[in-house]
């Protein structure tokens, strides 16, 4: 395919395939017939908040470099903005900000959150790129030019133009409406920690028979948001990283099946879908297989650290896989990834 950016694509990678510009990936799937067999799901229109509070996990256990938000008020003539009367009229005013990591608590991961070190242009020299080719050079740094941070060379200031390109905006934009579909690992194999196959999948999908079609959301039930819940905001660290379900990203079946099923994007309510830091790891090979296989070469957005349960238990007592998933980001141009407030309607 003629495209300018790259003459040479990953193995197992879809890019070029809705166009050689891209920038939306498998949402290109959730087209308005999806939105109408997600709406046909609906029967008794009862609504599930499926996100955490965004200040949970609490603390900064799960990962050392993303920290809860920090709530506090803007300022009205050097005093905080809150519960403020203002001048001699009968109003009183509270107004806020917040410092928040963007992927702290419930979230979606933009395709610009996880890249790779690929040579695209058959040069023999690997360069930092991302879904559909979009590099990580000088072509997506755009005009202010940006230092690169530590050895792995990442940008220390700003946003790169491949989130201008691949940025959580996109997803906002396009809107995220559609037939969800619940996988309840749970249910199958409890609250301990397991790396989970493709033929556990299977095994899953064929005993609560479940079928996952082409631009499905699909979401993957294991506990993890429930038992973090349970911990009240003061998490344990061992038992964060020693507990539930996890897809394991080495496992190629199961990469096969994400591609071949058609699934427009993959949610689950753990840290990070799979299991982290992936097992048999050596030099060269992404250290997050999975995520490689969806942001890089199949440009398939991740939820993670949803919470599924109330919602899992629901469907499985009504008998029930299917439902009307409402899911849109923050439309903040650039950003990596965005918190969520996720909606299932039944």
């Amino acid at each position: 395919m003629d495209n300018p950016r790259w003459v040479r694509r990953p193995e197992g990678a879809n890019w070029g395939e809705f166009s050689p510009d891209d920038q939306l990936g498998r949402l290109n799937l959730i087209t308005a017939e999806k939105v109408l067999q997600g709406v046909a799901e609906v029967r008794e229109g009862r609504v599930f908040s499926l996100s955490l509070p965004l200040d949970y996990p609490g603390g900064n256990a799960l990962n050392p470099r993303r920290h809860p938000p920090v709530l506090r008020p803007t300022l009205r003539d050097g005093n905080p903005n809150y519960n403020c009367v203002v001048g001699d009229n009968s109003d009183v005013v509270c107004d806020d900000l917040a410092i928040i990591h963007l992927q702290y608590s419930t979230q979606w991961d933009a395709l610009c959150h996880v890249g790779s070190q690929f040579d695209a242009d058959g040069d023999g020299v690997p360069e930092k790129v991302y879904y559909n080719g979009f590099r990580g050079g000088e072509d997506i740094v755009g005009p202010a030019a940006l230092e690169d941070c530590g050895p792995g060379g990442g940008s220390a200031t700003g946003s790169t133009s491949a989130a201008r390109k691949l940025g959580i905006e996109g997803m906002a934009a396009h809107g995220v409406q559609g037939r969800g579909v619940m996988i309840d690992l749970r249910a199958h194999f409890g609250d301990a920690r397991r790396l989970v196959t493709y033929a556990d999948i299977a095994a899953v999908m064929e005993a609560d028979a479940v079928t996952v079609e082409p631009g499905d959301m699909v979401c993957l039930h294991t506990g993890f948001a429930q038992r973090v819940l349970e911990m009240k905001g003061a998490p344990d660290p061992d038992l964060l990283h020693d507990m539930c379900a996890a897809l394991d990203g080495r496992d190629q079946a199961l990469l096969d099946w994400v591609s071949a099923s058609g699934l427009s994007v993959l949610i689950a309510d753990n840290y990070a879908v799979e299991g982290l830091p992936a097992n048999e790891s050596h030099p060269g090979c992404a250290r997050m297989p999975l995520h490689e296989h969806c942001l890089f070469k199949n440009g398939i957005h991740l939820g993670e650290l949803w919470h599924l349960t109330p919602l899992a238990e629901w469907l499985r007592a009504a008998g029930r896989s299917r439902f009307l998933l409402t899911a849109p980001p923050l439309r903040l141009p650039g950003a990596v990834g965005s918190p969520a407030n996720p909606i299932a309607t039944v």
